[in-house]
């Protein structure tokens, strides 16, 4: 997911979108047609204006016409492709969940989820929630299936 509708601002049919990608200079540029789903509906719309508005971007599609169809959008995810980046170190969420969690060897549990916040991500295990900082997630083997992790003292007792 590359992000998602929030609600519609204005009367002209832009919508507030909550950008959950690296790239939203790339993935949002104008005339790009991005790939939405809601629910049992799914949408292609190309984007006809984008701008930054309080830490989120207003997007108006040429497929919206007024607030009245910008509303109809409201929860809708926008999902891509992967960018291909040879210098890239990240991961992206469908490669870490499934993966083993690890501790002192032994395996603990299972990436169930990756939640993003304006800090951090965090790696959900179950209802444990792990920082994704390397202090705490040294190790990740995608090929092996595992995640290898030193939790500080009382991480995974909460």
């Amino acid at each position: 997911m590359i992000g998602r509708v929030v609600k519609s601002h204005g009367i002209k049919g832009e919508v507030v979108v909550e950008s959950t990608t690296d790239e939203p200079d790339i993935r949002f540029a104008l005339g790009e047609v991005l790939h939405g789903k809601q629910s049992k509906k799914e949408h292609e719309l190309t984007i006809d204006a984008v701008r930054v508005h309080q830490g989120r971007l207003l997007i108006k599609f040429e497929e919206i016409p007024d607030r009245t169809a910008a509303d109809s959008l409201r929860g809708t995810q926008f999902f891509a492709a992967p960018l291909e980046d040879d210098d890239d170190e990240g991961f992206y969420d469908h490669e870490l969940i499934g993966l083993k969690v690890m501790h002192n060897g032994k395996e603990i549990g299972e990436i169930t989820g990756v939640s993003h916040g304006p800090a951090q991500s965090l790696l959900e295990m179950g209802d444990k929630l792990i920082p994704f900082v390397e202090a705490i997630v040294p190790e990740i083997d995608v090929e092996e299936g595992t995640v290898a992790i030193t939790p500080p003292e009382g991480l995974l007792d909460l």
